[in-house]
């Protein structure tokens, strides 16, 4: 290993050299505890009694070689603090833990898995240019058995492509699938980092659902977390009896999630995170990462008015860099509340190097929009134009996430302002607002079938709620507006060029009406929206568009609307204008011929 890199957090292969190595006649185990009094390595191997580590290289590496270790094994270190305290730890770098409650490491050995994505891999992009539609999973509660239980990483694999791949997504996300002990922390406080969750199985049954994910064209995302780590004792916390991997001070050692924040300035910790996430793309073969929290790197607690964290920035802008150089085709996602500049502009012009960046502004305005009665939508009305006063800043990412389904906050469909049969016409125009305007798509599980109940991890989906015609007919608009979405280049191949999208106008406040025109390289889309609850004529002029094919009308009566579209291409004369009759809560598209 390359120790000065290690100190000064400038390598992303430290996995490679601690954690547990097979040897030809055992394995080897390496930590790192620089203030530890002494340390020894308990486990099924030796009946969990002690057998001694050795300092290695400069007194603050441990490490023992360990005959006869075979897979499944568990183990722990045993660190003797220098106040006199035990305490049993988790390997850091260890690949495979124990199911919660348990907290022992597992033995794996990493390279038994057979991929056969090699097409996948070769072919696969950031999506710049393409369409990125993504379903964000909790793997835990996407399905479950009939007895409640958890479908395993590979029995889960075929129901969950198939239905990724017929509803027309092109991208999973999972929500965090490195081992935690809380279920109700949705794997956002970790103690097993390099650990696939033991809840869903072993690590090849995840690479076993990856490997047949890309199989079958579909890409995988996971949600990475480097912000911030449980505070269980058997994992980093206060590892060799000081705050090795936190911060030394109350003040900024504790999240607001009331776990323990990584110190980002540590040369060790940035080696440990950044190597981490290049253990999930290169060992897993995941597509990309989507970082957690980035505020909180950026901004000291996250808080703009307690200043930028400058270490902190330099190790995400370090990671990134590398993670590309590495392999340009990894797609680096950043979640982001925060105002910052250039999270998306590469970090040689001085970006942070992410590839998309959450649009949360657009998220909330958008949502607030739709909680209001229609009749004031006319003073919100540019709460719908705004976004697009700053998109050319960012490479943005549109996210209707599991954070806005949850808390008291209600699911999409119950956001819509009126009652149980009015929010179905506005959910479909909503989704078409989001599918034509420009930036990524992200949709959480439950969504793209009108789910009513809050997002629960203890409990799967409502399937059931299918049976309802109302619900059928939405999740089926759903699955034509993604297929419509990806089929449609104008929907995706200039999505962050400026003459990729042009304002037909919005200045239709009375009418709560907007008329826009996405375009690519060799096709137009004219989109119209009405969001009042009235009925509402567009006089549309001819000027250079001179017939109109329908793509989709959010209030076909197939969908769960009230009427029959006419599928024949409507021709403008030149130099005329036509009136569009658009219905209450509704959308309309059309490919410009």
């Amino acid at each position: 290993m390359d120790y000065y890199g290690f100190y000064t957090g400038k390598i992303l292969d430290a996995y490679e050299y601690f954690g547990c190595h097979f040897t030809p006649n055992g394995a080897i185990f390496r930590t790192f505890a620089p203030a530890a009094e002494k340390i020894a390595l308990i486990g099924d191997f030796n009946n969990w009694s002690d057998t001694p580590m050795q300092r290695t290289y400069d007194g603050n590496f441990w490490e023992c070689e360990i005959p006869g270790v075979r897979e499944e094994m568990k183990y722990k270190y045993r660190i003797y603090q220098k106040d006199g305290r035990v305490t049993d730890h988790t390997d850091p770098y260890g690949t495979g833990m124990e199911m919660p409650p348990q907290s022992a490491t597992v033995v794996r050995r990493p390279d038994s898995f057979a991929w056969k994505d090699s097409k996948w891999m070769t072919q696969r992009t950031d999506c710049r240019d393409s369409a990125l539609n993504i379903y964000e999973v909790h793997l835990g509660s996407w399905m479950t058995k009939e007895d409640g239980t958890w479908y395993s990483y590979s029995e889960i694999a075929r129901p969950l492509v198939s239905y990724v791949e017929d509803n027309g997504y092109n991208y999973i996300e999972f929500m965090p699938l490195a081992e935690h002990p809380c279920d109700n922390s949705w794997g956002y406080q970790q103690t097993g980092f390099y650990s696939p969750t033991a809840r869903y199985g072993s690590p090849d049954e995840l690479k076993y659902l990856i490997n047949y994910a890309h199989q079958h064209h579909i890409g995988v995302i996971l949600d990475f977390v480097p912000v911030h780590f449980a505070v269980d004792d058997y994992g980093l916390a206060y590892y060799d009896g000081t705050a090795l991997y936190e911060y030394p001070h109350v003040d900024v050692g504790y999240s607001e999630w009331g776990s323990k924040n990584f110190n980002h300035s540590r040369g060790e910790v940035q080696s440990f995170l950044q190597s981490c996430a290049r253990y999930w793309l290169k060992e897993f073969h995941f597509d990309g990462i989507r970082i957690d929290a980035l505020s909180n790197i950026i901004y000291w607690h996250g808080n703009k008015d307690r200043g930028v964290n400058d270490r902190a920035v330099e190790f995400i802008r370090h990671m990134n860099q590398s993670l590309k150089e590495m392999d340009p085709s990894v797609i680096l996602i950043a979640e982001d509340s925060t105002s910052y500049g250039n999270v998306t502009k590469p970090v040689s012009e001085g970006g942070l190097g992410f590839d998309y960046k959450w649009d949360m502004g657009w998220m909330n305005d958008t949502l607030n929009y739709f909680r209001t009665h229609p009749f004031d939508r006319k003073r919100e009305y540019h709460k719908l134009t705004f976004s697009m006063m700053y998109f050319g800043t960012e490479h943005f990412l549109l996210p209707l996430s599991h954070d806005e389904v949850v808390h008291g906050k209600a699911t999409i469909l119950q956001k819509m302002y009126g009652e149980y049969n009015n929010k179905f016409p506005q959910a479909r125009a909503l989704y078409m607002y989001m599918y034509t305007h420009p930036g990524k798509k992200l949709n959480f599980m439950g969504n793209e079938f009108g789910q009513l109940r809050e997002w629960d991890e203890k409990r799967e989906q409502d399937w059931d709620i299918l049976k309802y015609p109302i619900h059928a007919a939405f999740a089926r608009y759903m699955t034509d507006l993604c297929f419509i979405y990806r089929e449609n280049p104008a929907l995706y191949e200039m999505d962050y060029e400026p003459e990729g999208f042009r304002w037909i106008d919005c200045h239709q406040e009375e009418k709560c009406v907007y008329v826009f025109e996405r375009i690519g390289k060799t096709q137009r889309i004219l989109v119209l929206l009405n969001f009042s609850d009235s009925p509402q004529t567009y006089t549309l002029k001819s000027e250079d568009i001179h017939t109109l094919s329908l793509l989709l009308a959010t209030d076909n009566v197939i969908y769960g609307g009230n009427h029959t579209y006419m599928e024949e291409p409507a021709i403008i004369p030149e130099n005329e204008t036509t009136e569009i009759t658009i219905e209450a809560f509704t959308g309309l598209m059309y490919e410009i011929l």
